[in-house]
């Protein structure tokens, strides 16, 4: 489970991206929400989401998975 804590810094910083980049984001968990349920493709499209979001945040902000 993510801690509130958590949530509020991926909301955070969800904020401070620009619509251009909001939209990369959502499409991204689109992408993720209609994937297949393979549990390791799974696993590996949600690492790769959480590159892409790294990436999309900037090099200097980390976000660690919770999974």
């Amino acid at each position: 489970m993510i801690s509130v804590h958590q949530r509020h810094q991926i909301l955070e910083s969800l904020n401070s991206l620009d619509q251009g980049q909001t939209e990369k984001v959502l499409e991204y968990i689109r992408t993720l929400l209609h994937a297949r349920k393979d549990e390791s493709h799974h696993q590996k499209m949600k690492r790769e989401a959480l590159k892409e979001i790294r990436l999309a945040l900037g090099q200097d902000r980390t976000l660690r998975p919770n999974f």
